[in-house]
């Protein structure tokens, strides 16, 4: 069964950072549509950039759809993980999953250059999250109390873990309304 995907993240690179290496990186996700370069891989929407290197800026803007099938999340994970030596910081990408049976699923893959970086984006994305959620029905006091207590759990789980920690995914079923597709 095949599924719609939506790809969409900037990613910072580090200073000297070429074109070539991005794209042994996604060498996975090349292989898996078939094509050679960035070039080919293009969106099947046609007022998205697809996967676009911006040299001058440093800068890899991600904005792709495309059918793809179950083996997608593995590949994508995959080339995501190996770009995690080019960024020059951490940032997320997400991934918007529209099965053909009604179904969407949100993911989120944090990629960074360590993962001390990764877990400081999980956790301001974690904050940002909470704060807006909690906002509509407590005050900011309270609101900063949970945060407070999520930035410990953070610490607390990041010092468990050590300096082993990889670049993770959180992926989430969602519901989204069919005619919010690729809002950006």
């Amino acid at each position: 069964m095949r599924t719609e995907v939506h790809v969409h993240g900037i990613l910072p690179l580090r200073p000297g950072v070429s074109l070539s290496q991005i794209e042994t990186s996604l060498q996975p996700w090349l292989d898996y549509l078939d094509v050679e370069s960035l070039d080919e891989l293009k969106s099947v929407h046609r007022d998205e950039p697809g996967v676009v290197y911006d040299s001058r800026r440093r800068m890899l803007e991600i904005c792709w759809t495309g059918d793809v099938g179950r083996n997608f999340r593995k590949v994508i994970e995959e080339s995501l993980q190996g770009l995690s030596r080019a960024t020059e910081q951490a940032t997320e990408i997400q991934l918007s999953y529209y099965h053909e049976d009604g179904r969407d699923e949100i993911g989120i893959v944090f990629v960074g250059p360590n993962p001390e970086s990764v877990q400081e984006a999980q956790r301001r994305r974690m904050a940002e999250d909470l704060s807006n959620l909690l906002s509509r029905h407590f005050n900011p006091q309270e609101v900063s109390e949970v945060v407070n207590h999520v930035n410990d759990l953070f610490l607390k789980s990041f010092e468990q873990r050590g300096e082993v920690g990889q670049v993770e995914v959180s992926t989430e079923p969602a519901r989204i309304s069919r005619g919010r597709r690729h809002l950006h």
